[in-house]
């Protein structure tokens, strides 16, 4: 038994070295397949991170070096007028885009998940808008807003309404530019809904049948704890998308009219890159992702009261 013993501690030391480099070999090959999207977040992400914290401390405009001054671009920020206002249009905009998309694209989904021929070919044709450019887009929205030849006037002309300069006016732009907004995105969350309700078993629907549950009761007590986890997503995808806006303003009014459209992204970008002031511009970046880690931080707390993944 002695012997047995020693032999198989012999045998185990003689195993460690071996485990203990192929280990090594199998970390170094983890490290090695790892590095090159390890030096992508070092290069384009971490360290632009790091940058614009500094130089949002500092007055830097790209031809002299930069010089620290505190917390001086946050005090001026907070007393900016011009800030508050994009900051304002930004909630208006999103408070108009958030829930008309979000309820849109659950409509769409539930329309377009019956077992019905041809539905792929109109899922694909809600989904193109998805893919195209905003440059794109915007010549579409041309064609339906044109003030002179534009269908929504000659659709208000038939009801005997008058024509509307749609994103002239600083009462209608940012309701437009909404409207635009949902058009293009709303297929990418209908894409999401539908495999939220297709990954709801068909069983609890039978269920609530044989006991003899309406149509609305089955959308409200199945359908609707069914997707909790796919609204919360789209809630927060769409509410992040929605304080980051800035291709659909740029390219469709660049802020006009009289800044009516401004959002907060178009204000930092100006800053930046036309302006030059980079360090006043980062101080805005920072203070734009306060706001929207605290509004995702905050849709994380409130999703424990409504949200089922069971």
């Amino acid at each position: 038994m002695t012997v047995l013993t020693r032999r198989t501690e012999r045998t185990a030391a003689q195993e460690q070295p071996s485990a203990r480099r192929r280990n090594a070999r199998e970390r170094a090959w983890a490290v090695a397949f790892a590095s090159p999207y390890l030096l992508h977040l070092v290069a384009l992400t971490a360290w632009p991170v790091l940058a614009s914290l500094f130089f949002s401390m500092t007055e830097y405009d790209l031809m002299s070096p930069p010089r620290f001054v505190g917390f001086g671009n946050f005090a001026r920020l907070f007393g900016d007028e011009t800030f508050w206002r994009t900051l304002g249009n930004t909630a208006y905009f999103a408070v108009l885009f958030v829930p008309t998309q979000t309820a849109l694209a659950l409509l769409l989904a539930i329309a377009l998940n019956q077992r019905l021929r041809g539905m792929a070919l109109f899922r694909a044709a809600y989904f193109v808008p998805v893919v195209s450019s905003w440059v794109v887009v915007a010549y579409v929205a041309d064609a339906v807003f044109n003030p002179q030849t534009g269908i929504a006037n000659q659709v208000l002309g038939l009801v005997g309404l008058p024509a509307e300069n749609w994103l002239q006016d600083p009462v209608l732009v940012i309701p437009t530019l909404a409207a635009v907004a949902v058009w293009k995105g709303v297929g990418y969350m209908m894409v999401l809904f539908l495999a939220g309700l297709q990954a709801i078993p068909e069983e609890r629907y039978e269920a609530a049948k044989i006991d003899g549950a309406s149509a609305w009761s089955r959308f409200r007590y199945v359908t609707l704890p069914g997707i909790s986890g796919t609204t919360f997503l789209v809630l927060v995808l769409t509410s992040i998308e929605t304080l980051q806006s800035f291709e659909q303003v740029y390219v469709m009014t660049d802020g006009g009219p009289h800044g009516a459209s401004e959002l907060t992204v178009l204000y930092l970008y100006r800053q930046g890159f036309q302006f030059f002031q980079m360090g006043y511009a980062s101080a805005v970046a920072w203070v734009l992702f306060v706001l929207v880690l605290a509004l995702t931080l905050v849709q994380f707390r409130l999703q424990r009261r409504w949200v089922h993944y069971a």
